[in-house]
């Protein structure tokens, strides 16, 4: 059996504000870069969204093929990153040599699963935190969020990162992924940053990028001695020194 996958190398306006996929960047020199980001997903996701105005036979096609994706992405949030044909193909309820009747190879299935992920993942992307939050108020509400995510997307997001040097349009929807979530922190710390120096601004802004990052998540909760409430008070009280007027030098 052939394996697929891993390449073998709301709160009301009136009670608080939500950041989510599209927040509204006020600082920085990458304002109209992030913003020409978030187009592209926004496009993408109407796509993926739009209905197809198919025949019965290409609708089935397209449901089953749908089905296959699903099904991948299933098996990838239970910890099965590299499925065979036979699991998707029972998942998905097809018979495995019909699988890929739908997919041109691997990659054709792959960046379907992509684009799928992207849609689930827009439900966890909101931010919920009220307007006059303190300091500590919105660093704990991005961090409760980043962590949500990330748990919750875990094996999708490592597959995905195992196409990204082989594969470059998946390679281009992780910088756009990651525009977007480095744009939330750029939003919401909005106050902190434009009271610090442009240098010191800059350097913060990246070092919350870099510390609410997927990659900072699986380094934190991989290691033995830390569960996840005392990675969450690390990442609070390291988000918190870079947001403080003396915090960072």
């Amino acid at each position: 059996m052939s394996n697929v996958a891993a390449p073998n190398t709301n709160a009301s306006p009136a009670e608080g504000v939500i950041v989510g996929a599209e927040p509204t960047p006020t600082f920085g020199q990458d304002v109209l870069v992030e913003e020409h980001f978030f187009a592209e997903f926004r496009e993408a996701i109407a796509e993926q969204q739009a209905p197809e105005e198919t025949d019965g036979r290409r609708l089935r096609r397209s449901l089953n093929r749908q089905a296959v994706v699903d099904a991948l992405l299933d098996l990838y949030d239970e910890g099965n990153l590299r499925p065979s044909t036979d699991e998707i193909a029972e998942r998905a309820g097809i018979s495995p040599r019909s699988l890929f009747r739908y997919f041109e190879d691997t990659e054709d299935l792959a960046r379907d699963a992509m684009a799928r992920q992207q849609m689930r993942v827009i439900p966890l992307l909101g931010i919920t935190v009220a307007a006059d939050a303190s300091l500590k108020d919105r660093i704990q509400a991005i961090v409760d969020q980043r962590m949500g995510l990330f748990s919750k997307t875990m094996g999708a997001a490592t597959v995905h990162r195992l196409h990204v040097p082989f594969n470059e349009e998946m390679a281009h929807h992780l910088v756009t992924s990651r525009a977007i979530l480095r744009s939330q922190v750029r939003s919401l710390f909005t106050p902190e940053l434009t009271a610090l120096s442009d240098e010191r601004a800059e350097a913060a802004l990246a070092t919350a990028d870099v510390l609410l990052s997927f990659e900072s998540y699986c380094h934190l909760t991989s290691q033995p001695d830390i569960d996840n409430d005392e990675a969450r008070t690390l990442l609070c009280n390291s988000l918190s020194v870079q947001f403080s007027p003396g915090g960072t030098s």
